[in-house]
């Protein structure tokens, strides 16, 4: 079976999302997701972070993790791991075998027929319940309390940095945003969530409702904090002197959720030392955020797409790189906010702009929309291209500029092969 081929049959994502199909597939498969505990990650920035801390965390403490993720960079097998050891085409394929007959008897006697993110995360719970993971990190898809992964009764829910992504399917406002979000927290567990304004009492209210431990780290217990061209540093509460292999301040507050998610792990009973914890952080790897894909020219990749994740990388390249001048590559899907992207990335009045219409038509905002757009704040270096011309493009003119590809991850396929 071709999977990719098979996969692009379904639709992406519904108007009207409901846990319907994933409780009928789970019941099929004796509901594999009982046999698997879960740490449950949601959150509108960050979120892909903490899952990836948390995971090498435990790998290095001596556990058979499951990690499930999305989107893929380059193939859907990124999105299901044990152990960082991605699912082969052939358990895939395994799994669809039956799964696929029953995905089409599905939508013979159902309204609202099933899409790639179900089929996905089916396959995923299924495959951590025959792998026997002592643990998995789990990342929601886009919500909370309809998104596919919330079958699953996470003994730790994770609520990282919420903004304003996905409106026109979880709310229009963070408050909104934030109930939808705080619907993985389960009955009788622990949540972990950095504080925010107008977030931080709705995700109270909700662990009340469910008799739920809520930890909340506090900006103000993360001291001493320092960098270089290779770690983040921090110390946080009784942690001293931890080390970060990921770039940007954001990350500082990742960190303190995941060390404080290890704090409760080990009052629940599992056995991770401090070893474990420092390197852990100190080798964690998270693509295409902020990730240096080439030294000579400099080119960094981010997908950051909305309002918070931009705000960040600006930051980011600010603190890095405040001395170079910056050439930005930038695609966006028609679902995101462009104008509000536009308008915080011309913030740069020194930077040159490239705008391209992604690699698919259909789905991103045209290159000649994005140039009008930022013709409202700059005029001079302003240029539409293809994605591949416009790398090239960029390469000619790249002196001792940074080449900053942004605003999608689904381009990153594309990038790497034209590397």
């Amino acid at each position: 079976m071709d999977i990719e081929e098979y996969l692009k049959k379904f639709d992406s994502v519904t108007k009207d999302p409901s846990l319907d199909a994933m409780q009928y597939f789970m019941e099929q498969y004796n509901n594999p997701h009982h046999k698997t505990k879960f740490i449950h990650i949601a959150g509108t920035n960050g979120k892909g972070s903490v899952c990836e801390m948390i995971n090498n965390i435990l790998i290095n403490a001596g556990y058979k993790v499951g990690k499930y993720i999305s989107p893929h960079l380059i193939k859907y097998n990124e999105r299901i791991t044990v152990n960082n050891i991605q699912i082969t085409d052939e358990e895939i394929s395994d799994i669809l075998e039956t799964l696929s007959e029953k995905v089409e008897r599905y939508n013979q006697t159902h309204e609202v027929p099933v899409k790639e993110f179900e089929v996905v995360t089916t396959i995923a719970l299924i495959y951590f319940a025959q792998k026997k993971c002592d643990i998995v990190v789990l990342e929601t898809g886009l919500g909370g309390t309809y998104d596919c992964t919330n079958v699953a009764e996470g003994m730790i829910s994770i609520i990282t940095d919420i903004g304003l992504d996905h409106m026109d399917i979880l709310g229009n406002t963070i408050e909104e945003i934030a109930k939808q979000k705080a619907g993985i927290i389960k009955s009788n567990n622990d949540t972990i969530m950095c504080f925010q304004d107008k977030v931080t009492d709705i995700i109270n209210d909700k662990c009340k409702q469910e008799n739920n431990t809520l930890h909340i780290v506090n900006k103000q217990d993360i001291k001493n904090y320092s960098f270089d061209d290779e770690y983040q540093q921090i110390d946080y509460k009784q942690y001293k002197n931890i080390k970060i292999n990921l770039k940007g301040k954001c990350q500082i507050y990742n960190t303190a959720v995941a060390l404080e998610c290890m704090e409760v792990l080990k009052h629940k009973g599992y056995k991770i030392t401090e070893e474990s914890i420092r390197k852990g952080l100190s080798t964690v790897i998270h693509k295409a955020r902020f990730e240096i894909l080439n030294q000579n020219p400099y080119i960094i990749f981010d997908g950051g797409h909305n309002e918070n994740a931009i705000k960040n990388l600006m930051a980011t390249i600010k603190q890095y790189y405040p001395k170079k001048r910056k050439i930005y590559i930038v695609s966006l899907l028609k679902t995101k906010d462009y104008k509000t992207v536009i308008k915080l990335l011309t913030q740069d009045k020194e930077g040159i702009f490239i705008f391209t219409t992604g690699n698919d038509e259909n789905k991103y905002v045209p290159k000649e929309v994005l140039y009008e757009e930022a013709q409202k704040y700059i005029n001079n270096d302003l240029y539409k291209r293809e994605l591949k011309t416009a790398v090239n493009f960029a390469r000619s003119i790249s002196k001792d500029e940074i080449i900053m590809i942004i605003g999608s991850f689904y381009v990153y396929k594309d990038i790497v092969n034209y590397n």
